[in-house]
């Protein structure tokens, strides 16, 4: 009888390993935090099929040419790094994109401005001090080394990003019908909403932070950490002001919609 059950385990283990697919070669994989940052392009994607891992859903198939993985993070950090882990440790991504909205932080920008991610940084991890926040890398579970305090973003897919962004027609953005414009530079990633002047002039002297925002270091950290290239998009919904919540309900809709533009752009371009 004992026999009888070590061999019908057998034959099961082995029926659910025969059945096991391999993953796709040079799948890209595609983040966001929230539904209206993914649900452009979830909508877009052919031949989708819809798989459920630790109740989060991925939706694979093929976006431009290129096949997907995409998922919706939820908000905030360990949100972001737990769905990251997932895509990679079941999917095997060659590479990463992030997209969604973000808060200004350079004082040149405007809601619906677009910023491609050079770096990525916390700016909440470190040590609370009588002068203010003490900033400081985070440690790899990995090799239980310190990170980079900046995370960079793939050179690769930087370049690819600002050669496709000149290409698009992005929506226009306020009653004005303001072209958005397009930069490269410093996005940095905390647990909290940024809607303060004194907050933000801060990042922007402290950190040369384009953007702030509450995903994109936690994704950078799990990429980097796993050796897998990523690059964060982020399009600007506010200004990271005293009004950044009502900046919020005003530019949202436009932000998201450019930023998964400029995404799923990049995604028909990479080979």
């Amino acid at each position: 009888m004992k026999k009888f059950i070590v061999l019908a385990l057998f034959a099961l283990t082995f029926t659910r390993l025969a059945n096991a697919q391999e993953p796709v070669k040079n799948t890209t994989g595609i983040l966001g935090a929230f539904g209206a940052e993914v649900s452009l392009i979830h909508s877009l994607i052919q031949d989708a099929k819809e798989l459920t891992i630790q109740n989060i859903k991925f939706t694979e198939g093929t976006l431009n040419g290129h096949h997907v993985v995409l998922a919706q993070t939820g908000m905030g950090k360990v949100n972001a790094a737990i769905t990251t882990t997932l895509m990679l440790d079941h999917f095997a991504p060659s590479q990463v994109l992030f997209t969604g909205i973000a808060g200004g932080v350079d004082p040149d920008l405007s809601p619906g401005d677009l910023v491609i991610g050079s770096k990525l940084a916390y700016h909440d991890y470190g040590s609370i001090t009588p002068d203010g926040m003490l900033r400081r890398a985070t440690q790899s579970a990995v090799t239980q080394m310190p990170n980079p305090e900046y995370f960079p973003c793939s050179a690769n897919l930087i370049t690819l990003a600002q050669q496709v962004s000149s290409n698009i027609q992005f929506q226009n953005v306020g009653r004005a019908g303001r072209s958005p414009k397009v930069v490269t530079g410093v996005i940095v990633t905390g647990d909290v909403f940024v809607s303060s002047n004194t907050a933000t002039q801060q990042l922007w002297a402290n950190m040369h932070a384009e953007a702030t925002e509450m995903e994109g270091a936690a994704v950078a950290q799990a990429c980097w950490q796993q050796k897998v290239p990523f690059l964060v998009i982020r399009s600007l919904s506010d200004s990271a002001s005293n009004n950044a919540h009502d900046d919020v309900a005003a530019f949202y809709q436009t932000a998201a919609h450019n930023s998964a533009t400029l995404v799923m752009a990049i995604v028909g371009k990479i080979k």
